[in-house]
């Protein structure tokens, strides 16, 4: 598909052994790929003070598939969010550190850098922030940020790049700004609906049908999955029980308004993001349309927008048909944001 005007040009760098016991770092002229951004897409905003440069995105893609961030070595940013899963899991709660059960399904990352605010109870409001939630989480990495900079501070290749990136030894500053710096990169916008809304392509029949029926009002599938990352970032009840395990937003705010309402996920790579709902209870495309054809359960927060539907068996095939135009193989193949 066509893309809009390139914003980032990043530069291998690569890690040559000297001896066995020391690495120094050496940037390539080899221009390795530019990422662009896809016309229809607003452009990214990196804060002043962790403005975007090749040697903070290296620093933060090496530290994202580093396993020495979690307590026991065994768990990496990526072993949540796996690029062969749009960065998402296939496990429905992933398990971790020595195998501790996790408590809610790994979303997505692509497209993280629009997110006005992060988790699934939106109380994290910057994406360098963030990264300190599953490192300090008990049943995640389990560890603490201090810990890991002790951990790597005598790594000469990470204290060289973190001179290189910030001017600075590696400290948390440094590893939250550069993870972050890396997951914004990770944009998706290559679909074939994408295509099909720049005149690129054609949708089936079928896809056609679903897509007029996921922008009806029938439906209202749009009102809280729409705009150019298919979500409106709000915070809703869809009835998926009548009683939760989670108590979503509440955890946060301790407003019981909130209890069990969770954040609008993007459809974005749906296809491919499987299970799904916020503890990946739901495995199948067809049967989250089941769900929401259904009506839900009753919960005293439920949406007025879950309500019997009303769906043929034809109309829901076509809907779960129309959400798979929205994956973006592209992002699963991406030599530039493998490990």
């Amino acid at each position: 598909m066509r893309y809009g005007s390139v914003y980032l040009i990043f530069i291998l760098f690569t890690c040559i052994s000297c001896s066995d016991k020391d690495e120094i770092l050496i940037p390539s002229n080899k221009i390795l790929e530019q990422i662009s951004i896809p016309g229809h897409f607003p452009e990214i905003t990196f804060p002043a003070e962790n403005a975007f440069s090749s040697e903070r995105w290296a620093l933060g893609k090496k530290l994202f598939y580093d396993k020495r961030l979690s307590l026991d070595s065994t768990i990496s940013c990526a072993s949540c969010h796996k690029q062969g899963r749009g960065f998402a899991d296939d496990i429905s709660l992933t398990p971790g550190v020595f195998g501790r059960a996790g408590t809610t399904n790994a979303p997505s990352l692509a497209n993280v850098a629009y997110h006005p605010y992060y988790t699934r109870e939106g109380g994290i409001p910057t994406l360098e922030m963030q990264v300190l939630v599953p490192i300090s989480e008990h049943n995640e990495f389990g560890f603490n940020i201090v810990e890991i900079v002790n951990r790597l501070e005598k790594d000469k290749v990470y204290q060289e790049m973190a001179m290189r990136a910030y001017g600075r030894a590696l400290d948390a500053f440094v590893i939250t700004r550069s993870i972050s710096t890396f997951e914004r990169s990770i944009i998706s916008g290559n679909s074939k609906y994408d295509d099909y809304t720049t005149g690129e392509a054609n949708l089936t029949s079928e896809e056609s049908l679903g897509k007029d029926l996921f922008f009806s009002e029938k439906t209202n599938c749009s009102v809280c999955h729409g705009g150019f990352n298919f979500t409106n970032y709000e915070f809703k009840n869809n009835g998926l029980y009548e009683t939760y395990s989670h108590s979503g937003r509440f955890r946060l705010t301790q407003k019981e308004s909130d209890l069990a309402l969770f954040k609008t996920p993007s459809l974005r790579n749906v296809g491919f993001t499987a299970p799904y709902m916020h503890d990946g209870s739901i495995s199948t495309l067809s049967a989250v349309v089941d769900h929401y054809n259904s009506g839900g359960k009753p919960h005293k927060h439920k949406s007025d927008l879950i309500r019997p539907l009303g769906l043929t068996e034809n109309e829901k095939k076509a809907l779960v048909a129309f959400l798979q135009t929205l994956n973006d193989s592209t992002l699963l193949t991406n030599q530039f944001l493998s490990e």
